[in-house]
């Protein structure tokens, strides 16, 4: 049997696979257990495999959206959802795809299911970039099932795929490729027939190098891999070397092991907290550069906002929040921009950590027994008998009151004399210190 026969031409409509394809299309996963990186997406008895295997019935068949990064394998999937019953594949792209091709493609798939039984798969890739209208247009056909929509996207389905078409669809999340997961990837690559047939080889400081500069995206290591082999072949070597990876990369590859990840990251942080902007956007870019995961990075740093600046500027952690979910939504590499920024701006913000000190002391105590009970008049009153507003004991409403502050007793009688937070006095907790020093003086006003 050849090479690229069988299973590849079982759907009318998937890209026939040549011996002339680029390694990544050659090294296409052919059957489920091939896709690597998502052990519970192919477990037995999973969604997916019921989808693929067809256990579910051909007239069951679901619609599903992909949510994953780059090289994750939502390309692949399709593929094997319309081989799997040898459907019809028709792949649009959101990018250039409009309403008018979406639905003459709707109306083929209505016209040949109505008249041979014959399903189509309809694979809309990058699915966020279509308008709410496009994707209204998609709804009948998932709806009547004249069409198993897959749809795959980059972006979080939640907030970029309208709720009509998710309430009708599978979800399925891809995991994000580790190291290990791309060294399989290319080690398959270097031995199957389907790939370089070890013509080549690769030293471990030349496949870290290549790893690294992949990211999790499994595809460009097969890019980078076949790019780099042409450079071997051209200079008659057997062995694919650092070079040669750098090459097809395009950059200079750095040294960058697990030691470094928890030092560079941990000289990051200190570097902000220590109100030095131009050390932690040298950290940042070590990070990136080396292909560190901006998410990790982006939690770093709203972590960073609300432990060491905390209440000392609140707008900090609002600011760092926003560059994590602007991070997630445009990706790399334009996702450095929100990054330094927020970078930039934890460094330079008053620090307080007065908000971190007042939570672990709290929790100090909770867990050393010392809580006490809740004061009557704070319980839930929804009971009969339970003390009548206005009457002694009942609670005291605090916007009844001048400046809606109440004295009356919050904390349970054992840790009536407890303070757990004190304001450092810098930036905005300069303020909180003047409001909270009357506050706690009306408070005592019995």
């Amino acid at each position: 049997m050849d090479l690229f026969d069988s299973a590849l031409h079982e759907a009318s409509g998937v890209p026939d696979v040549t011996a002339g394809a680029p390694l990544a299309v050659r090294m296409r996963p052919q059957v489920l257990d091939d896709l690597v990186g998502q052990d519970d997406l192919v477990a037995p008895g999973s969604p997916l495999r019921r989808l693929i295997d067809g256990s579910g019935g051909a007239s069951g068949a679901s619609s599903v959206i992909l949510w994953g990064g780059p090289g994750t394998g939502k390309t692949t999937i399709a593929y094997l959802i319309a081989r799997a019953g040898a459907r019809r594949f028709v792949e649009v792209s959101a990018v250039s795809a409009g309403v008018k091709d979406v639905r003459a493609v709707i109306d083929d798939a209505k016209r040949r299911l109505g008249a041979s039984g014959e399903q189509t798969v309809l694979f809309v890739d990058e699915v966020h970039r279509f308008s709410k209208s496009q994707q209204d247009a998609l709804l009948p056909a998932v709806e009547n099932r004249w069409v198993v929509l897959v749809a795959a996207t980059t972006e979080n389905p939640a907030f970029s795929v309208i709720s009509p078409l998710i309430s009708r669809s599978l979800v399925i999340t891809l995991n994000e490729l580790g190291p290990d997961d791309v060294r399989r990837v290319v080690d398959r690559a270097l031995r199957d027939r389907r790939g370089l047939a070890e013509a080549f080889t690769l030293s471990t400081e030349a496949t870290d190098a290549l790893v690294r500069m992949a990211g999790a995206d499994a595809r460009r290591s097969l890019t980078l891999l076949e790019a780099a082999s042409h450079a071997a072949a051209d200079a008659a070597r057997g062995e694919i070397t650092v070079a040669d990876i750098e090459a097809a990369a395009n950059k200079h590859y750095s040294t960058y092991d697990v030691d470094d990840h928890y030092d560079v990251i941990s000289a990051f942080i200190k570097s902000m907290r220590g109100s030095d902007p131009d050390a932690a956007i040298h950290y940042l870019a070590r990070m990136i550069d080396a292909g560190e995961d901006p998410r990790f990075i982006a939690r770093r740093i709203m972590i960073c906002a609300a432990e060491d600046v905390g209440l000392a500027d609140p707008t900090i952690l609002q600011l760092a929040v926003a560059a994590a979910q602007t991070v997630e939504k445009i990706g790399m590499p334009e996702g450095r921009i929100p990054l330094a920024e927020a970078t930039i701006a934890v460094a330079l913000a008053p620090k307080s950590n007065r908000a971190y000190q007042a939570i672990n002391e709290a929790l100090a105590d909770v867990r050393s027994g010392k809580t006490g009970a809740v004061p009557t008049h704070l319980r839930d009153s929804h009971y009969p008998g339970a003390p009548r507003p206005g009457t002694p004991g009942a609670y005291r409403y605090a916007h009844d009151y001048p400046h809606a502050v109440v004295a009356q007793d919050y904390l349970p009688a054992e840790l009536a004399d407890v303070t757990y937070y004190t304001p450092s006095g810098r930036g905005y907790e300069a303020t909180l210190t003047n409001r909270l020093q009357k506050v706690r003086a009306l408070q005592r006003m019995r």
